[in-house]
C-alpha cells in the first residue's frame, strides 16, 4: 500500500530552520527581538495595528475574556459548534457561554438565533469563524451595538479569512484571537496571536501574559495577577518564517481545497451547501460576495444514512485518515452536567456534527493524494450506507 496520507502536515522549510538556529546560537529562547518581529510582521501582513504573541489560541482567547470583563453573572452568546476552547474561556471567568443554533450553510452562528437568546444578562458575543468560514459580523455587530456589548472573535481557524465587508478577520476592531498549532494555515508548533481592541488592551494583555509584569519589564515588580502565557522566540522565528510565504501557504490550501470540490461534485455527485439533500454528500460552504473561506480544513457532511465510523476504517485501512469533526460542546460531559443539556436543543448543530469528516488536508497535498482520497471515500461511502 502507498504511504498513509495524514490528516495534517506542516510546510516548514530551510528558513524555519535557519531562524530557529538564530536563537539557540543568541542564548535569547524568551521574550527576545524575535518575538517582538513576530508580532510586527503578523500585524502587518493582516493590517492591524498591533499583535500581542501568546502560548496559545485558546491563551489568546483567556486574556481576551479578562481585558473585557466578562465574569461572574456574564451571559455571552456563542455557537455550539466549535473546539471547546471557545466556550471554556468563559468558564475560566465565571461567564456562562449561551448557545446559539448555527446557520446551515456557513456553519457558524446564526445572528437571528443569536439575536433571541439575548437577555439582561448578555455581556458580549463570541462567534467562531468555523473551519476558516467568515461568521456574519455585519449582523453580528448590529447585535452587539443594539445591546451595548463587545465582541470577541474567535478566529483560530481563519487566518486570511475575509468577511462581508471586504474587512480581513481579526481587523475590524474587535479583539481577535487566532491560534497556530501544527494543523492551522500558519504554525509555530502551538502558539497564538491575540488582536486587541485598543492601545489600553494591548497593554493589558503584554503585562498578564507575562504573569502581570510590567510591560516594558524595567521592573520585576508585578503590577497585577498574570499568567505565564508567552511564546517563546524559538516560536517566534518559526512564526516570522511561515509569515514571510503565508500568501503561498493560503493559496496552496485553496488549491487543495478546489480539486476536492471538483472531484467530489464529478465522482460522488457531492451537492454544494445548503441544498439540504441528506440523501447526499455535502460539501463546504464556497465564497459568497466579499466573504472569502481561509481553508484550515476540508470538512464534508456524509450522507445521512452513512455509518460514520464505518467510513472512518474502510478510508483508514486504504491508508486515508480522516476525522469526526466537530462534536457539539453542550454534548460533552463538562456542559451537560454542569448545565444540564441532554441533546436536542441546537439541532441544525446537532446535525451538521452528526454528519462531519475532516479528509486529509494541507498546503503540499498533491493532485494524486487528493484522488486517492475522494476514491478512498467513494468506496468508503459504498460499503457503509
Amino acid at each position: 500500500m502507498a504511504d498513509s496520507i495524514p490528516l495534517a502536515r506542516p510546510e516548514l522549510a530551510g528558513r524555519e530552520e535557519e531562524l530557529v538556529l538564530e536563537v539557540l546560537r543568541s542564548g535569547r529562547l524568551s521574550l527576545g527581538p524575535k518575538l517582538e518581529r513576530f508580532e510586527r510582521d503578523f500585524a502587518s501582513w493582516l493590517g492591524s495595528d498591533d499583535a500581542v504573541a501568546v502560548s496559545s489560541g485558546t491563551a489568546g482567547l483567556h486574556l481576551a475574556v479578562r481585558a473585557l470583563g466578562w465574569g461572574e453573572g456574564d451571559e455571552v452568546l456563542t455557537t455550539p459548534l466549535s473546539f471547546v476552547a471557545s466556550s471554556n474561556c468563559l468558564l475560566y471567568e465565571g461567564a456562562r457561554p449561551v448557545f446559539c443554533d448555527i446557520d446551515p450553510v456557513t456553519l457558524n452562528i446564526d445572528p437571528e438565533a443569536a439575536r433571541a437568546a439575548a437577555g439582561r444578562r448578555t455581556a458580549g458575543l463570541l462567534p467562531v469563524h468555523i473551519f476558516g468560514y467568515p461568521a456574519d459580523l455585519l449582523a453580528l455587530e448590529a447585535i452587539a451595538d443594539s445591546l451595548e456589548v463587545p465582541i470577541l472573535e474567535d478566529a483560530c481557524q481563519a487566518l486570511g479569512a475575509v468577511d462581508a465587508e471586504g474587512r480581513a478577520i481579526g481587523t475590524a476592531g474587535h479583539a481577535a484571537s487566532f491560534a497556530f498549532y501544527a494543523n492551522k494555515q500558519l504554525t509555530t508548533g502551538e502558539g497564538g496571536m491575540l488582536v486587541p481592541a485598543g492601545e489600553e488592551m494591548s497593554e493589558r494583555l503584554r503585562s498578564e501574559r507575562n504573569q502581570g509584569r510590567s510591560p516594558d519589564m524595567s521592573e520585576i515588580d508585578h503590577v497585577g495577577i498574570g499568567f505565564n502565557y508567552r511564546m517563546t522566540d524559538i516560536q517566534a522565528a518559526i512564526g516570522i518564517a511561515q509569515v514571510e510565504r503565508l500568501d503561498e501557504l493560503l493559496a496552496s490550501r485553496a488549491e487543495a481545497a478546489a480539486a476536492y470540490t471538483e472531484l467530489l461534485s464529478q465522482r460522488l455527485g457531492a451537492a454544494p451547501a445548503g441544498e439540504g439533500d441528506p440523501e447526499r454528500l455535502v460539501l463546504p460552504c464556497a465564497d459568497r460576495g466579499d466573504e472569502q473561506r481561509s481553508w484550515f480544513v476540508y470538512t464534508v457532511q456524509l450522507p445521512a444514512d452513512a455509518d460514520r465510523d464505518a467510513v472512518i476504517e474502510a478510508l483508514a485501512a486504504e491508508g486515508v485518515q480522516s476525522k469526526a469533526y466537530l462534536p457539539c460542546i453542550h454534548t460533552m460531559p463538562p456542559y451537560r452536567e454542569r448545565f444540564g443539556y441532554s441533546g436536542g436543543e441546537f439541532p441544525v448543530a446537532e446535525a451538521v456534527a452528526a454528519r462531519s469528516l475532516a479528509l486529509p488536508f494541507f498546503s503540499q497535498m498533491t493532485e494524486g493524494q487528493v484522488d486517492r482520497a475522494c476514491t478512498a471515500l467513494a468506496g468508503a461511502l459504498g460499503s457503509a450506507s
